[in-house]
Formats: structure tokens, C-alpha cells, sequence
């Protein structure tokens, strides 16, 4: 169950100050990769460095790092046992995610970490991160529509939601390739503020070789690295870490994969977590430039959540003449009440949306979806996408076989 709003998780934090400095990120897109970069460069400084994204990828505690290393699972049970018993004794009757923000701000505590890089769940305001009172910088990603039904049915109704993030005399950083709307509405929140606005710094990756949205994640990165810097370790110049950019990685976000020995497949496979319109461009721009060589088509592997803009993300991603094979992703560990959209259903809709080759449904297991798309792609072309969880799912099954 999702109920926005900030009582419950100060009630579970309210005998435990936070004894560490963050930097809070809001935004529809790019908040994971912006996340991964930050705690990288600022582990890579010598910051001891904390990071809370979501949702997790395979189990349920990747979500929290600590240098660069995912939490380990007795630490991360025995917190969670603690700060989920607080929450019985105290009758608060918080929700799956406000316990687990809980439990990641505490085992920062715990771990003794300088800087926690905090993830939004959902919409910024009232989202459960938004009790951070510590905040070194603020970060707005790109802003798309998603979660109409929590933040607004318009753009700008979304955006002030996340601006909701911004505190006054806190600086702040803008991916300045938002909308016009998101801009305005995003300075107008800044103004009431007082705060600071930081563009993007463009300029500094024009050289390197980067797909557009991952320049603008890495300009917002690093605007909020000489931020935070000047604060933490006014000496210490952020350009001097860029070179170590180059060692970031994070899963399922344009990721080249090799799927034997579950399926038949030597040749990589792409496995992207796009889930919305705006980042389903994203993949399908990269689909074209990069794998749609003279006019071959592409075979996908597919699923959605319920309630998604189906339109919206497969509209951009399929094309006439794609195979595709639709697909269910499995019951989502500490958030019961997200569910996958019938395959069935999501194949007729892909079908009324694009003329393509072929479809084939799969509900259920997986991995027969898998090894169809595996002999129909013949080597070619094949991208699993649509659904953060059907990432996890295939890489749960991945490592179900190492």
C-alpha cells in the first residue's frame, strides 16, 4: 500500500537524530544513474558514503550501499527487525517503505557514514526521504509523467511535487533540459525558497563519448559534487575525479547481458529498466541508432506494471515488423501491491498500438519467454525492457545459475 506523507517515518526517527549530511534527489528520470555517481566520485574522494535508491534490484536490501558495497544481510535484517518492532510498540503503522527508509537512515547511522545519497521514492513533498534535515544539495532529474494518480494529472502539478524536495538556503541543482513548464514551475518553488540554482555543466562532457541522457546525468552529478565539496572538502576539486566516471556501472540501465546457460544464446542481449514514456524514448532513440542495423528488426521481451501508460513507453520503443514476447514479472518482495499487467492483455495492446511481427504471451514462469525470443531473434537484435522488475527477475534468474 502507497500513503504519501511525513508523520510516520518522523515518528520512527524521532529518538535517533541523523548524525550524517545528505544529498536528497527527486525526479521522474536519471535518479539512479545520478545516485550511482555521486556515491561513487564522493567514495572515490575518501567520503565515507552511504546510498538509498529504489526499488531494490535482486533482494531487498541492494537497495542500501555503503562504500560502494551493498549492505550486508544481517546487518540490514537485524536494523530492520529493530526499527519494525519500534513500530509495533509505538503503534505507528508505517508502510513497507517508510520501514525500509527507516531502516536505511539508521544503519547510516550504524555504518557512521559522512554523506547518505538519498534516493526519492515517489514524488518528493511527502515522500518518506523528504525527513532529511541535513541536506548538503538538492537535486531535480528529468521530470516526465508517471504516478498521475499520487502527484497530479499535469506536468506541472508533478513538479511541484518534487520540488517539494527543496529547502530554504539549500542549493540546489536543475537538469536543465527539462521541459520549459518543469523549469518554471521548479525556479518559482526556488524563489519562494531563497535557495540557489546551479545549471548543468554541459560544457565539461561535449568530449566524451556518452548517449545524451547519460551527459546530462553526469553534468547534474557533478554540479552537485562541487556542491557538496565546497561544504565538505572545500580543498578537494570535483574535475580532478571525473576521470573515475568511467568506472560507474548501474545494472539494468542499458546493459549488455549473456543469458547462458539459461537460455540457448551466446550473443548479448540489452536489458533496460524503461518504464515510462520519457525514458522509453530514451531506449528507443538508442535502439535505433545502435541496433537496428539496415532495417533489421528487433526482438523484445516485455512486461509492464499495472495502471502503466502502455502507449506511452511501447509506443516508442517497438516498431512494425518487431517480434515481441510479453511477459510477467514475479510478486515484488516488500511491495505487495505492485503487479504486472497481464501478459495476454499487454500483448493486444502492443498489437493495437504497433503493426508488428509477431507476439507471443507468456504468463507466468519467465524463462519460456526467454528462450521463444532467444530462437526468434536468431542471433539478432533481442531487448528485454518495460518493467524495473522484469530486470530483476532475469537477473535473479541469472545468478540462480552461477
Amino acid at each position: 500500500m502507497i500513503e504519501l506523507g511525513l508523520s510516520r517515518v518522523a515518528s520512527l526517527l524521532q529518538q535517533t537524530p541523523l548524525s550524517w549530511k545528505s544529498i536528497h534527489i527527486a525526479g521522474t528520470n536519471g535518479k539512479g544513474s545520478i545516485s550511482a555517481y555521486l556515491s561513487h566520485l564522493l567514495s572515490t574522494g575518501g567520503v565515507r558514503c552511504g546510498r538509498f535508491t529504489s526499488p531494490h534490484l535482486i533482494d531487498r536490501w541492494d537497495c542500501i550501499t555503503i562504500g560502494e558495497k551493498v549492505v550486508q544481510e544481517s546487518l540490514f535484517r537485524q536494523i530492520e527487525d529493530q526499527v519494525k518492532l519500534r513500530d509495533q510498540t509505538l503503534g505507528i503503522g508505517a508502510s513497507e517503505f517508510e520501514l525500509l527508509t527507516a531502516t536505511a537512515f539508521e544503519i547510516f547511522n550504524h555504518e557512521q557514514v559522512e554523506v547518505g545519497v538519498v534516493e526519492v521514492g515517489m514524488g518528493g513533498r511527502l515522500d518518506a526521504t523528504n525527513i532529511l534535515n541535513n541536506v548538503l544539495v538538492s537535486v531535480i532529474t528529468k521530470i516526465g509523467v508517471d504516478h498521475q494518480a499520487f502527484l497530479g494529472s499535469t506536468i506541472g502539478e508533478i513538479a511541484r511535487e518534487k520540488a517539494g524536495i527543496l529547502k530554504p538556503g539549500v542549493p540546489c541543482v536543475v537538469d536543465n533540459t527539462n521541459s520549459q513548464e518543469v523549469v518554471e514551475t521548479v525556479r518559482a518553488h526556488i524563489q519562494e525558497l531563497a535557495s540557489e540554482k546551479i545549471p548543468a555543466l554541459a560544457p565539461y562532457f561535449q568530449k566524451l563519448d556518452l548517449e545524451p541522457h547519460q551527459q546530462e546525468n553526469m553534468c547534474c552529478a557533478v554540479s552537485a559534487l562541487r556542491l557538496a565539496l565546497s561544504q565538505l572538502r572545500p580543498e578537494m576539486d570535483a574535475f580532478s575525479l571525473l576521470p573515475y566516471l568511467a568506472d560507474v556501472t548501474w545494472p539494468g540501465r542499458l546493459q549488455n547481458i549473456v543469458l547462458q546457460p539459461l537460455i540457448a544464446r551466446a550473443e548479448p542481449i540489452l536489458l533496460d529498466g524503461a518504464h515510462n514514456a520519457q525514458s522509453a524514448e530514451v531506449l528507443g532513440k538508442y535502439v535505433d541508432r545502435k541496433m537496428r542495423i539496415q532495417g533489421q528488426p528487433v526482438t523484445w521481451v516485455v512486461a509492464a506494471s499495472s495502471g502503466k501508460d502502455l502507449a506511452g513507453v511501447f509506443g516508442s520503443i517497438i516498431r512494425p515488423g518487431d517480434r515481441v514476447a510479453t511477459a510477467e514479472f514475479g510478486p515484488v518482495d516488500g511491495m505487495p501491491w505492485v503487479q504486472p499487467t497481464n501478459a495476454k492483455e499487454l500483448a493486444s495492446s502492443i498489437q493495437a498500438i504497433q503493426n508488428i511481427g509477431q507476439a507471443q504471451s507468456f504468463e507466468g514462469d519467465l524463462l519460456p519467454a526467454l528462450q521463444w525470443a532467444s530462437e526468434q531473434s536468431q542471433g539478432g537484435p533481442l531487448v528485454i525492457a518495460g518493467s524495473l522488475y522484469l530486470v530483476s527477475d532475469v537477473l535473479r534468474l541469472l545468478r540462480a545459475q552461477k
